[in-house]
């Protein structure tokens, strides 16, 4: 009898096993040590079809069949699965998420939006303990957030017009964008156009999205900066909402109201990526610069029945997109609203979902299936 291993290896049972008496019953194919138990090592498989008394080119043949098997069984695609946690609940709107470690990450709270000195924050979320630490509040919209080499922490205040930086090691927070934004004082010519999106590359310099002028082509802009001088990238997306840098300088952002995902090569040459997606939202890219996630947010704020406690019609959703073979796959489905995601240095995905209040968290594995409830 001849099976196949959970990775891959051909086994010969051997049925005949009272001509062999001090043999164990399996041989694996290919193996440079004998099973536990068994005196025979690797390439003996085609010696033991001989001593069963089948003829020379028979045993050859079956030899091949087998290696045959193990080949195809191989190269068959694995499934990618997800299995999801909840890393954080009871949060008050968790909206913008990141991180570059393990242990660590940032998110941001919004439950009263537009309003200055309200309850909207910024927190760092130690994920060993599951407690969360203030980093700055007070922010009128925090939307999205993105750290640099070093840990520092940035997020884009939409409604403000400015980028704010908070410094991991002095425990400071300060303008980034405009320098000398002052909420009071600066006037609406010297603000941002309504900031959403940010990413850093490793040498400290910024590229982040301005939507003034939501669903119009023309005010709404990609640009990159040093946190002085300001250089246009894009201008004709209707709605750039959030963008992220791959490890080999190339940009991807999402754009809302278009449905597509563009990208951005390290030479400065914009191509559509992706196209007919259902409002994406937040993007993210892990440290491979492998797999591209993003969110797509048909329904927002709808449950679909197999997440929620009753379905509500949600088709809300968290994507896998692998750059290297052009496919698209499934990580989630059926958050209320999935609003941004970031990934470890480790590949685990996390995303807020601002509705029920909590962040979630999967591991990429190799599986036959997935389990995306919660």
């Amino acid at each position: 009898m001849i099976f196949l291993g959970i990775n891959g290896e051909v086994y010969l049972s051997i049925l005949c096993e009272h001509r062999f008496p001090n043999w164990h019953p399996v041989l694996r194919s290919g193996s440079k040590h004998p099973e536990p138990g068994n005196k025979h090592g690797d390439n003996q498989m085609l010696d033991i079809l001989n001593r069963l008394k089948l003829n020379q080119p028979i045993a050859t043949a079956l030899v091949a069949s087998i290696a045959l098997s193990a080949s195809a069984f191989a190269s068959a695609p694995k499934l990618r699965a997800f299995d999801i946690e909840i890393v954080a609940s009871e949060l008050n709107q968790p909206t913008g998420i990141a991180t570059n470690s393990f242990r660590t990450l940032c998110y941001s709270e919004v439950p009263d939006l537009g309003v200055f000195g309200a309850g909207n924050t910024v927190k760092r979320l130690d994920l060993r303990s599951g407690e969360s630490t203030l980093i700055s509040e007070g922010e009128p919209y925090p939307i999205h957030i993105a750290l640099d080499r070093r840990s520092n922490v940035y997020w884009t205040c939409k409604t403000a017009g400015v980028i704010l930086k908070y410094d991991r090691y002095r425990k400071t927070k300060a303008p980034y964008l405009p320098k000398d934004f002052n909420p009071e004082t600066t006037s609406d010519e010297d603000r941002l156009m309504s900031p959403s999106g940010l990413t850093f590359n490793p040498y400290g310099e910024a590229l982040f999205t301005e939507v003034p002028d939501p669903g119009m082509v023309g005010l709404n802009m990609v640009s990159a900066t040093n946190g002085d001088a300001i250089t246009l990238i894009s201008d004709g997306e209707p709605e750039p909402t959030d963008i992220v840098l791959a490890p080999n300088g190339a940009a991807y952002w999402t754009c809302k109201t278009a449905g597509v995902i563009l990208r951005r090569s390290s030479v400065g040459v914009i191509t559509k990526l992706l196209l007919d997606l259902e409002q994406p939202n937040g993007i993210a890219v892990d440290q491979t610069g492998r797999y591209l996630y993003f969110t797509e947010l048909p329904t927002p704020g709808l449950f679909e029945g197999d997440v929620g406690p009753e379905d509500q019609g949600g088709s809300n959703r968290v994507m896998e997109y692998d750059l290297w073979k052009n496919k698209l796959t499934m990580v989630s489905f059926g958050f209320p609203l999935p609003a941004d995601l970031a990934v470890a240095p480790n590949g685990k995905i996390y995303w807020t979902c601002s509705t029920v209040g909590v962040v979630a968290c999967t591991t990429p594995k190799g599986s036959r299936g997935r389990n995306y409830r919660w």
